[in-house]
């Protein structure tokens, strides 16, 4: 790894909002045009993801992991076990359906700081999940991507994943229906 840059396990009110903050920018810079205005403007809020990053923290239900360069972080992603069931914190009405996945891991989240894109972050972040999850028993890695993230299907089809075939509906406010796609790879 580069000079500078190291992981932290998130563990903290500082991670949790480091990472919120990020998944905020992350949202506001890829989500345009996909989300309604209005949510990406009064619910994406750089603070919005820290009390759902405590309770996992508390739980145990997932692991926060950042990517800092000195003390700036500059990546994110929270893995765990595969997610099944009701999702009201993603949206409400959301039933995920993980059959023929049991076991696996699953990249819950996975955001890059924008202003720090094109640089192997998240290259970096992808390797040291992977690598946790794997240590953690799982024999696969899943992730729901928005169907219209060209460069996000890109970046996990580089990373070894493939669309699986199967797709979630993501129902947001305003009756819009946001299609996320699941990738899928062996670990």
């Amino acid at each position: 790894m580069a000079e500078g840059l190291h992981f932290v396990d998130a563990s903290c009110e500082a991670h949790f909002r480091a990472m919120s903050a990020i998944h905020a920018r992350g949202w506001r810079k890829t989500y345009p045009g996909h989300v309604p205005d209005d949510y990406l403007r009064d619910v994406i809020t750089d603070d919005h993801w820290v009390p759902f990053f405590r309770e996992d923290y508390e739980t145990g239900r997932c692991r926060g992991l950042l990517l800092y360069r000195e003390e700036t972080p500059v990546a994110c992603c929270n893995y765990g076990p595969i997610r099944t069931g009701p999702s009201p914190r993603q949206s409400e009405g959301l039933v995920i359906d993980a059959s023929g996945y049991e076991g696996w891991g699953e990249l819950i989240s996975f955001y890059t700081e924008p202003s720090e894109t094109g640089r192997g972050y998240g290259s970096m972040l992808m390797t040291e999940a992977l690598a946790r999850l794997k240590l953690l028993g799982h024999p696969g890695c899943a992730v729901f991507v928005l169907r219209e993230n060209e460069g996000a299907r890109r970046f996990y089809a580089r990373h070894g994943f493939t669309w699986d075939g199967s797709h979630q509906d993501i129902p947001f406010p305003h009756d819009m229906i946001c299609v996320d796609l699941r990738y899928t790879r062996l670990l």
